[in-house]
């Protein structure tokens, strides 16, 4: 077994992957606190080709020289937006379409497993601040919420975690 390298990948430029179809999902940061998360979904982003990121509240913005270090240059890929409310930019997704859906244990999520994304619905994903969650009147705005099965004695994944399992599932629907 031979590791392949960067050029056998075939990987799109910075421009190749502006033009290239995205995912039809946003992700959007409820008052993530770390910058190393916001990087993180900046990389998962770019590898899972999502729309775009809305970053909320107090989550860091680029240009930023923790978000890049863990981004490793993704911020300058991905698009992204900044709003200062979570509720007012879940308000604007959904006036543009989107369904809303928390990442986040409530009462009725659908587990994972279960969710089915639905071809030609774009999807706007809210993943929540690292120790409160998705704020409750954020919650309170969604058409639903889904839930990351776990079997452990913690009751969470890191958020960046959560977005790298929760985005590979829509992308492997989605994306195929």
């Amino acid at each position: 077994m031979r590791k392949i390298t960067n050029e056998e990948l075939g990987r799109p430029t910075a421009a190749e992957f502006a033009a290239m179809e995205k995912m039809p999902v946003v992700v959007v940061l409820d008052n993530v606190r770390s910058s190393q998360n916001a990087g993180a979904f900046f990389r998962t982003g770019d590898a899972f080709a999502v729309e775009r990121i809305a970053l909320c509240g107090i989550t860091p913005t680029p240009p930023n020289r923790d978000v890049h270090k863990t981004a490793l240059g993704a911020e300058l890929t991905v698009a992204w937006s900044y709003h200062a409310s979570t509720a007012e930019c879940v308000g604007a997704l959904r006036d543009e379409g989107y369904r809303i859906y928390a990442v986040e244990q409530v009462e009725g999520a659908a587990m994972l497993g279960a969710f089915r994304a639905e071809p030609g619905t774009k999807y706007a994903l809210v993943f929540g601040n690292e120790v409160e969650g998705v704020d409750q009147q954020v919650v309170d705005r969604c058409d639903g919420a889904i839930e990351i099965p776990q079997a452990g004695t913690k009751h969470s994944v890191n958020v960046s975690v959560a977005g790298g399992v929760v985005l590979w599932e829509l992308f492997r629907q989605l994306m195929r």
